[in-house]
């Protein structure tokens, strides 16, 4: 419950008689963005309500007698305390209607807010489905029906935790009986790390939920997952990336279009759903780029292509209509989703790359290949879609050990200190 405010000039009904008469209400912060007024009129004052409700837009309401001359009855005639619990609730009701709620209704759960970042989500960015079915399978269940305005850090903490030792699921139908996956033979040090990153995922999907609905004023505050952090390097998985002689390999083992497919990928590092939506008109020959329309963030990008890339989508939309498929099946039909799947792990066997790597390897090929031949962290970053480094240096910080090491050894300045060879170490001589 929140505590009542105290103010000297205006909780008692002789201090309040002798403030002057005024048109302007004397106004009193009791909360964020909310003020009790009191105006005085020549017999008994009003309480005013003063509400800040965003955008630069405020309501002002006469909420009732102040309690001048007749006893405070809770319902016409109020004291100061009631007049601020009033003014409370209208506050309350005032944001619901803002954000298009119904003024008075059952609380805001954390179902309720899932749905109305999901909505937003389908509209907006491309991850809606993934979004939608971690938040039915891990988040509702266990915080669903409860309101978020008495959400606590202790419960999501609680729940986040629970989620990193749950085993991992296999996605099923909805009614259909939970399958899990049968854990294999690893570390278990790596298992708990990949639970912990599961876990850590879908708490970014609760997070960007609640901060949704804060931000559209349905929840007054964001105190309660604000404080919890996602699990420390959970996410330090070493990313697989073909060597060149492993790409060779591969494209040499492709043929047709699938072959195409694959160089394209490796030449752009763009993923295999903006490849497949790619039309001829997307290809800008003057500029040596290539237009993704729509990415998994929902935002555009222009991918700089190398030499090697400008001849090989040069040759792909020589004559082609504008609006035609740009990397299309044998078929001439777009390529539909996972259709790469059992191409590329053929395509694999064939170039003896084993494990098979599955298309999103050739992606990181790109990016940790690049690094290692000097491209900035940042070029990298934009041709790849992120707004800034976070994600490369999270995925290819690392690049490879030998990368490092000759990086060391070719960039490290020398002092040209020759080492006296008639020096021996006594440890030596014993």
């Amino acid at each position: 419950m929140a505590r009542t405010v105290r103010d000297a000039n205006l909780e008692s009904r002789a201090a309040r008689l002798r403030l002057k008469a005024a048109a302007k209400p004397y106004y009193r912060a009791i909360d964020v963005g909310l003020h009790i007024g009191y105006r005085r009129g020549k017999t008994a004052g009003k309480w005013v309500m003063r509400a800040y409700l965003g955008n630069e837009i405020y309501r002002v309401e006469t909420i009732g007698s102040a309690d001048d001359t007749l006893d405070a009855d809770g319902v016409e005639f109020l004291n100061f305390s009631q007049a601020q619990t009033l003014a409370r609730t209208k506050f309350v009701e005032s944001k619901r209607i803002a954000a298009g709620l119904p003024a008075q209704g059952g609380p805001y759960t954390v179902a309720l807010c899932i749905e109305d970042y999901l909505r937003w989500l389908e509209q907006h960015r491309k991850t809606a489905k993934d979004a939608r079915w971690r938040a039915l399978a891990l988040i509702l269940p266990t915080l669903g029906k409860i309101d978020c305005e008495k959400l606590s850090t202790k419960q999501l903490r609680d729940w986040r935790d629970a989620a990193a030792e749950a085993p991992a699921r296999i996605r099923t139908k909805i009614g259909d009986k939970q399958l899990f996956r049968t854990a294999p033979d690893q570390d278990p040090a790596e298992a708990r790390r990949r639970r912990r990153a599961s876990a850590n995922r879908v708490l970014t999907i609760l997070k960007a939920a609640l901060n949704h609905a804060w931000r559209d004023q349905k929840i007054s505050s964001d105190q309660a997952w604000r404080a919890l952090k996602p699990f420390a390097q959970a996410d330090a998985a070493r990313v697989r990336y073909l060597t060149v002689e492993e790409a060779k390999r591969l494209l040499n083992a492709t043929s047709g279009s699938f072959h195409d497919l694959v160089h394209a990928a490796l030449l752009t590092g763009c993923r295999f759903g903006e490849l497949a939506a790619l039309q001829a008109g997307d290809f800008n020959q003057d500029s040596g780029t290539l237009q993704i329309r729509t990415s998994k963030s929902g935002k555009g990008r222009h991918v700089v292509l190398t030499e090697e890339g400008l001849g090989f989508f040069s040759r792909l939309a020589a004559g082609q209509p504008t609006r035609s498929i740009l990397l299309p099946t044998e078929a001439g039909t777009r390529w539909a989703k996972s259709q790469q799947s059992r191409p590329m792990t053929d395509a694999c066997k064939a170039a003896r790359i084993d494990p098979p790597a599955g298309f999103h390897t050739l992606r990181h090929t790109y990016a940790s290949l690049s690094i290692m031949n000097g491209a900035p962290l940042m070029v990298i970053a934009r041709n790849l879609g992120h707004v800034d480094t976070r994600m490369v240096e999270k995925h290819y910080g690392h690049m490879s050990s030998t990368y490092i090491a000759d990086a060391i050894r070719a960039a490290v300045p020398r002092f040209g200190v020759e080492m006296d060879r008639k020096v021996v170490a006594l440890e030596t001589t014993r």
